[in-house]
């Protein structure tokens, strides 16, 4: 049996000639040859020859549509790559970013960061599936052929984890209700706008302007203010604009060309001009389909799915309500989504550089400045937030402007006379009308001045009148001390903002005198829980108004509004009917338990002690002494995210002129020793792949060094291992160099 097999086989593949045979033959050990040659005298072993050569050496052509093959490197280094690369040559035009976006990591990344979003948990790449990977595959290739349609409604490429919806078995009511009403973006749809983010933001981060400190990655409202304290201390003038209506809608015209001075990529410029011009559907289903009004009825406690993500929690909610109304205004564009921020600061950017020119044209400096007196401007000579002896204004004073954007809200300080601030807000309407063809007017560009206090994040921007003591030393070597006066400006947080936003998150009512309101969404929770999730709130206001000259006052007050809030629910939820009574049991914190009746339960120690009970933590910042102090850090100059610091000293560190300036700098402080600095110039020659003389004349020019080096390079081109010197090799490279 086994030999009419082999037989067989041997018939099977004589079809393929003995040409393979007498190439592989080499391939083979010497008795499986003998056994080929000899086939005659015994076939098994030529069958055996044959598999051998057919299943080693044939090599498997990978599958182009397999996932797996297409991830070769981790996502967050090709991002990685992308940031160096467009901070290394930020005005170069980019035309190639169809190369990234053909790279599969970065899809796996995007839809990792989605699925998280959708879920409420982080989901590894060893985690998803591979259905999930072909269908991240279809949506690939989808985008790259032109074939991707955005606000695809019934035809998906690939789902939410979450979404188990079988659309093919809908009914006509049901399509006809998810064909005409507001639906939330599609998961596929974020999934491409974030690829489209990760792409695009490396490369107009690396162009934007160091005056805009909104929608960008390491930038706060907390480094507005900052910034404003440092640098806006001596402006007399200010110009507040407002210019949200460009982040409500902008024609696709003017943010196609703003992309296009810097993008060149025909693929990425189609699908976002796509995004944008295809129609939302905003509208509600026809009169005859309203759903009839139905009886209020009581609604029970809903569990939560295993993958579905928590709801925000109360605080949160509370907190967002507190956003400033230059913070609260985020665009939505067609179908960009997360995109849009993005959008909007590269159709502003013009702006932004726009007002860096006429920085630079309203600079006239003085000699008599104690501060600003440095031809371009921008080194000041002193701490500009420290008190000003002497008038802002005058023929003796730098004149002098500055200006800040966060997000579609302006603010220019101008130091000088009015006319200055007069004749750059004509010049400001007029290129708001010719660029983005909005109409603004004087009232629109009010011009204040600082003593009226100016409104920027909820913040007042006033000047205040301090009185230090001088010491000099006078003639004959005497100190004397002397009162005197300046002006500083004062960041303060507004306290009638904070009672409006109170009022409208229903935690009081009134004006003059604030009376707090009980927040019954809080009346089922415990007082345990209820008091937790209120010291969340103040932790995140304490740490809102952290750069508040009055934040002890200010944060004391939102303590108090939470305090009386709390015990007006406490006194109805318990049937206690007054604060006092709250305060009385409950103390000053409301750290103590409340109950309805006494002897009800057991005393709340020993329930404590068995853990049957939470722990009640008292109500934070009760007293003004409490409260943190404000935080008067300055800002240094030119500041930078911690991200494009670490960014720009790595491309540095990279450059082979900035490598031998450090290798200089320590060779001369004697931190190495002459044999080990050869030896690094040896390493940077090889890993930058220059020529002998390149390297020679890039190096020390010491004549000695020189000498040395060219000798280690000689040693190190006829060393064919390309291993490590010895220290009994640098000894002698050195002895020779020092002849």
């Amino acid at each position: 049996m086994h030999r009419i097999a082999a037989v067989l086989r041997n018939r099977a593949f004589q079809s393929r000639g003995t040409n393979l045979l007498r190439d592989t033959s080499i391939l083979i050990p010497s008795r499986l040859s003998n056994g080929v040659c000899s086939s005659n005298r015994n076939g098994i072993w030529s069958v055996r020859a044959m598999l051998y050569s057919s299943y080693t050496f044939t090599r498997r052509v990978p599958d182009p549509n397999d996932p797996a093959t297409l991830i070769k490197e981790d996502g967050v280094a090709v991002c990685s790559q992308m940031w160096i690369e467009n901070f290394r040559e930020p005005d170069k035009t980019v035309t190639n970013l169809t190369d990234f976006l053909r790279r599969f990591e970065l899809w796996v990344m995007a839809y990792q960061k989605v699925s998280a979003d959708e879920t409420g948990a982080y989901m590894p790449r060893s985690s998803i599936t591979r259905a999930a990977l072909e269908d991240l595959l279809a949506l690939r290739n989808a985008v790259l052929d032109g074939n991707f349609k955005w606000g695809a409604r019934l035809e998906f490429f690939i789902k939410s984890p979450k979404d188990k919806t079988e659309y093919e078995s809908l009914s006509k009511r049901k399509i006809r209700a998810i064909m005409t009403t507001k639906q939330p973006p599609a998961f596929q749809d974020r999934v491409v706008q974030e690829v489209l983010l990760m792409i695009l933001e490396p490369v107009y981060e690396a162009r934007f302007s160091q005056k805009s400190y909104a929608f960008r990655p390491g930038r706060t409202a907390h480094t507005v203010l900052r910034v404003i304290r440092r640098n806006f201390a001596g402006y007399l003038w200010y110009l507040k604009g407002d210019l949200s209506s460009v982040l409500e809608g902008m024609k696709v015209g003017m943010v196609i060309s703003a992309l296009m001075r810097d993008v060149r990529d025909k693929k990425v410029i189609d699908l976002i001009k796509a995004a944008l011009t295809t129609p939302v559907i905003t509208g509600k289903p026809e009169d005859g389909e309203k759903k009839k009004k139905k009886k209020r009825k009581y609604q029970k406690k809903r569990v939560l799915a295993e993958d579905e993500p928590k709801p925000d929690p109360y605080w949160l909610e509370s907190f967002f309500g507190f956003a400033p109304e230059e913070a609260a205004a985020l665009p939505s564009w067609g179908h960009c989504g997360i995109l849009s921020p993005l959008l909007a600061n590269v159709c502003l950017d013009e702006l932004d550089h726009w007002m860096e020119d006429k920085i630079k044209e309203f600079y006239k400096p003085s000699t008599n400045d104690v501060i600003w007196n440095n031809p371009d401007g921008e080194a000041e000579q002193g701490n500009t937030s420290w008190p000003e002896f002497v008038p802002t204004s005058g023929p003796d004073k730098t004149r002098k402007i500055d200006y800040i954007r966060y997000g579609g809200h302006i603010l220019i300080g101008v130091r000088g006379p009015r006319a200055d601030a007069a004749t750059l807000r004509k010049q400001l309407i007029e290129f708001c009308d010719q660029k983005y063809m909005l109409k603004l007017d004087n009232e629109s560009l009010p011009i204040e001045h600082i003593t009226k206090g100016i409104m920027f994040l909820d913040h007042v921007l006033c000047r205040r009148v301090v009185y230090p003591t001088l010491r000099y030393t006078a003639t004959g070597g005497k100190i004397i001390s002397e009162k005197g006066v300046g002006t500083l400006l004062s960041v303060t947080a507004s306290l009638k903002q904070c009672i409006k936003q109170f009022r409208k998150l229903n935690f009081l009512k009134g004006d003059r005198d604030p009376d707090p309101q009980p927040c019954f969404r809080m009346f089922h929770a415990t007082q345990a829980h209820t008091n937790a999730q209120m010291n969340k709130f103040l932790s995140t206001m304490v740490e809102w108004y952290r750069y508040a000259d009055n934040r002890k006052k200010i944060v004391n007050f939102c303590s108090y509004i939470i305090r009386g809030s709390l015990a007006k629910l406490y006194a109805a939820k318990y049937k206690l009917r007054s604060r006092a009574k709250v305060y009385k049991i409950g103390a000053r914190n409301l750290s103590r338990p409340l109950k309805e009746k006494k002897g009800q339960s057991p005393e709340y120690h020993n329930l404590l002690r068995m853990g049957l009970v939470e722990s009640i933590d008292g109500l934070q910042y009760t007293r003004m002494s409490l409260v943190p102090e404000t935080d008067y850090s300055p800002i240094p100059a030119g500041w930078r995210p911690d991200h494009e610091k670490a960014l720009l000293e790595f491309i540095m560190l990279e450059d082979s002129k900035t490598l031998e300036e450090q290798l200089n700098s320590l060779k001369e402080q004697g931190l190495i020793s002459p044999q080990d600095y050869i030896s690094m110039l040896v390493w940077n020659y090889k890993r930058n792949a220059i020529s002998v003389d390149q390297f020679l004349s890039t190096s020390s020019s010491e004549s000695s060094l020189r000498r040395g080096s060219s000798l280690l390079l000689s040693s190190n081109e006829e060393n064919s291992d390309n291993k490590i010197m010895s220290d009994e090799d640098k000894g002698e490279s050195y002895h020779a160099a020092q002849m």
